[in-house]
């Protein structure tokens, strides 16, 4: 599956683990290996800029996804596109030291979210909010076993 990652902002990431780990949850949900995804990592400004024109709030925010094809539903002769999946490593770091986490961990957790976004899941209700976040754990742990 091709992934694409632009870093476009100036902390220290490692950008190769993030790579691999979209590929794992990928491949781990049955995600057509024709599938394009997208990540890119953008500073604070850029970030409070695109959840101020998409999601109508002001402020950065941790991660945003933005779902293009569905798996197995875009045509044959087009390209597959997954989705973009924007993160901001200056969010997560603050919000890593508020919950213990490193942060790396941290960008994790917003990748292998902002990928289930793109698959369609949500957690707008409690529900839907344990089914994703028990799914983000197993996907964590699951790439943690195979790294």
């Amino acid at each position: 599956m091709p992934v694409f990652l632009s870093d476009e902002q100036d902390r220290d990431v490692d950008a190769e683990d993030l790579l691999a780990l979209v590929q794992h949850v990928v491949e781990q949900r049955g995600v057509p290996l024709d599938m394009e995804v997208s990540v890119l990592l953008v500073d604070r400004g850029t970030m409070a800029a695109l959840n101020e024109q998409h999601m109508g709030k002001a402020g950065p925010t941790d991660v945003l996804a933005f779902p293009i094809d569905e798996p197995g539903e875009s045509a044959p002769a087009g390209p597959a596109v997954l989705g973009d999946v924007v993160l901001c490593p200056a969010v997560a770091a603050e919000q890593a030291a508020d919950l213990g986490r490193s942060e790396h961990e941290e960008l994790r957790l917003l990748t292998v979210h902002g990928i289930l976004h793109l698959l369609g899941m949500d957690h707008a209700d409690p529900v839907d909010e344990r089914e994703m976040f028990g799914l983000t754990d197993e996907l964590l742990a699951s790439y943690r076993g195979s790294s």
